[in-house]
């Protein structure tokens, strides 16, 4: 049944093999399946005719693409070169307007004739008294387009398509031809029950109103449902990996609470926050529960990760079992070291570190230590996982920002185990939505800590232009004679490092004008690993007061005594960025601040990044402003995720379709594991025909 959607997009009336293999490279449409599912991106509201006068009345109203029938009674060529322009008169019965044309005016002059109807479709624009619009979709007034009446389509096309005549319009006119031929072919993908539970239309009439809908009413009924079917094939796909995992993987029963008891009771240095403990509650639940643990631990920079990750070590170690942390850097690891020690030094529990830079002489009784079961602590970088690294009982591997890490280095860390699989907990302080969460981590049991520690306060966070420059300096000494330290963070933009480097250093050089007496350190991404070390253990030492570094300093080091965090061009910067390096500053007890520096001119959008790091310190708030601003390809910094691979919903907007997708595909497979009762047959042959060619198992073919 599906040959027919896996057919050559080549083959379809009107393409053959060059424009086959442009819309191939350009939109990615290889079959007739690619082109059904190429959907529109909006509608033009066709349903009636405008005339020149209602334009003329309501010209303010008009910010849409309007129609109109008339006549052209004049038209002719003006200016020469790239002022050259195509300008023509239009008339109907109420008055005139006119037409422009700046390119393509050669095509245009072949296909208009004086007094002859035609339909018009474009913006109109007031320029001085004349009512004007620009490159106008025309075509001649015949009984079919007379009538009007229907949502016009518009689809993604790019300008290599344009310039080889294939537009928006082009794109329309075959799937026209397309969907007649595959009105036999088309099959419902979601069981009676779903459909008539969530009110749904069937799949056939979705596929046609998605594209030529007579009604605004039948156009969102369509796109609720491909999304709804689309995120509901995504999530059952998730939701039946993790079940099929925790059936797979046993996991080691850890119930004893002797150690963490003594910890709470006789060396916990504060309150655990309710956030704290209500995460513990669930780590304890998997820990003991007989199934391997597969959980997100989501917590804002500051929220008191680390205690969690060190409670869920001493139940592990209550039981003789070890324990692992890797980090992505050195520093990071030497930091979750340092904080680590102070607790199971008071608790009498075997602690090591193993990076890069520990020496061979030393690594050999790390090694030892851990096969015979006496370290029972490891914390480390990805020499974690290199082959002589072996441990007598792992039974907790925990990864902090996970996703530096590749899929296959994670795994190298949980194979360390022959018989049984570790618990494993990851841990960001990258605040994920909870749709992009639930979508990009939906096999997994997702825990959140959403509250600071008490006493914490909130960064303090301004924005200054350019032309406040001398205010801020001001500023920033009276802070340094308090004692305080500083952050000053330059972008840096992949395309041109040479010329961000340059910035950096002209930045460098004007605060080591403006602050002679102070020592700086300066930390980017072209120094080596050694020397970049070096200048921020300097600045963990105090011995240098500023910091002027790039983007590298975004993930890690804590350093309670800096206090003001300065970001240059603030405006170049993602909202979660400018969230992860304000995070740099307030780990200490005094008031921190953040300021964000740009010129005088931002777009809208960055006026919203700007506005919102001012308005709140909330990373999920951030986040879901981050989500709608950029889409979730951008915001995780790749788009490689099957699961972000969307044909038509918006994980930015449709987070409430996507919790009642999740909703249904649960419940779908709580009462049917194995999709083998009868009613969900279209599930499973839906499934089935998908498994193993897409991630996304929404799609026709």
């Amino acid at each position: 049944m599906s040959s027919f959607f896996q057919t050559s997009i080549e083959f379809l009336k009107g393409v053959g093999p060059l424009r086959a293999a442009l819309l191939q490279k350009e939109l990615q449409l290889f079959t007739f399946g690619d082109l059904i599912q190429h959907y529109p991106f909006r509608h033009e509201d066709r349903t009636r005719f405008y005339t020149v006068k209602e334009v003329a009345e309501k010209i303010d109203e008009v910010s849409i693409g309007i129609q109109l029938k008339g006549t052209l009674t004049s038209f002719q060529t003006i200016g020469t070169g790239f002022k050259k322009r195509l300008v023509a008169t239009f008339k109907d019965e109420t008055g005139t307007l006119e037409l422009v044309w700046f390119q393509r005016i050669n095509w245009v002059l072949d296909k208009i004739k004086l007094n002859t109807p035609y339909l018009i479709f474009g913006k109109p624009n007031l320029f001085g008294n004349k009512i004007s619009i620009a490159h106008p979709e025309i075509e001649a007034l015949t009984a079919g387009n007379e009538r009007g009446g229907y949502l016009h389509p518009v689809y993604t096309v790019t300008e290599k398509l344009k310039a080889r005549h294939v537009d928006s319009k082009f794109i329309g006119k075959l799937i026209a031809t397309l969907l007649p031929m595959a009105k036999n072919h088309f099959r419902e993908t979601l069981p009676a029950a779903l459909l008539q539970h969530y009110a749904l239309i069937d799949k056939p009439t979705a596929l046609h109103h998605i594209h030529f809908p007579q009604t605004e009413a039948l156009l969102l009924q369509a796109r609720h449902r491909l999304k709804f079917e689309e995120l509901f094939y995504i999530q059952l796909r998730l939701i039946k990996m993790k079940l099929v995992r925790q059936d797979k993987f046993k996991g080691m029963v850890f119930s004893d609470t002797t150690i963490l008891t003594k910890f709470y009771k006789e060396h916990l240095p504060f309150d655990l926050t309710e956030a704290q403990k209500r995460v513990i509650r669930e780590i304890y639940a998997d820990m003991k529960s007989g199934k391997q643990m597969n959980r997100l631990l989501q917590g804002d920079v500051g929220s008191g990760k680390t205690i969690v990750a060190f409670t869920c070590m001493l139940l592990v170690v209550s039981s003789g079992a070890q324990a692992t942390l890797m980090a992505p850097t050195e520093i990071l690891a030497q930091q979750h070291y340092a904080n680590l020690k102070k607790y199971s030094d008071k608790m009498g529990i075997e602690i090591a570190l193993l990076t890069g830079s520990v020496k061979k002489s030393q690594r050999k009784p790390i090694h030892q230590a851990l096969e015979n079961g006496s370290l029972q602590i490891l914390v480390g970088t990805h020499a974690l996982l290199e082959e002589g690294v072996k441990f007598n009982k792992l039974g907790l591997a925990i990864i902090d920002e996970q996703h530096r890490f590749g899929v296959a280095q994670r795994s190298k860390l949980w194979q360390k185990n022959a018989s049984v699989l570790p618990h494993v907990l990851v841990m960001t302080a990258t605040p994920i939505p909870r749709t992009l969460a639930m979508t990009l981590y939906g096999d997994l049991e997702i825990s959140v800590i959403d509250e600071l520690p008490k006493g914490r306060k909130p960064i303090k966070t301004t924005h200054r232009y350019d032309s406040h420059r001398l205010q801020v300096n001001g500023f920033l000494r009276t802070q340094l004679l308090e004692g305080r330290q500083v952050y000053i963070v330059y972008p840096l933009i992949d395309e041109s490092e040479k010329l961000d480097l340059k910035h950096l250093m002209d930045g460098y050089e004007s605060i080591s004008r403006a602050f002679p007496d102070v020592p700086i350190s300066i930390v980017h991404g072209q120094m080596k690993a050694e020397a970049k070390d070096y200048e921020m253990a300097r600045f963990v030492k105090g011995e240098t007061k500023i910091m002027v570094a790039t983007t590298v300093i975004e993930v890690g080091v804590d350093v309670p005594n800096a206090s003001v965090m300065i970001i240059e061009s603030a405006e170049r910067f993602g909202l979660s960025q400018l969230h992860q390096l304000r995070g740099r500053v307030g780990r200490g007890a005094e008031q921190s601040y953040c300021i964000l520096m740009t010129g005088n001119k931002l777009s809208s959008d960055s006026r919203i990044r700007i506005d919102t790091m001012v308005k709140t310190n909330n990373g999920f708030e951030i986040s879901e402003t981050d989500l709608k601003l950029r889409g979730p390809g951008d915001l995780m910094g790749t788009q490689q995720s099957g699961a972000l691979d969307l044909l038509i919903a918006d994980l930015g907007k449709d987070g409430e379709l996507l919790k009642i997708a999740r909703d249904a595909a649960a419940q779908l497979l709580e009462a049917d594991p194995t999709l083998s009762k009868p009613e969900n047959q279209t599930v499973r042959h839906q499934v089935e025909s998908m498994k193993n060619s897409a991630v996304n198992w929404s799609r026709i073919s």
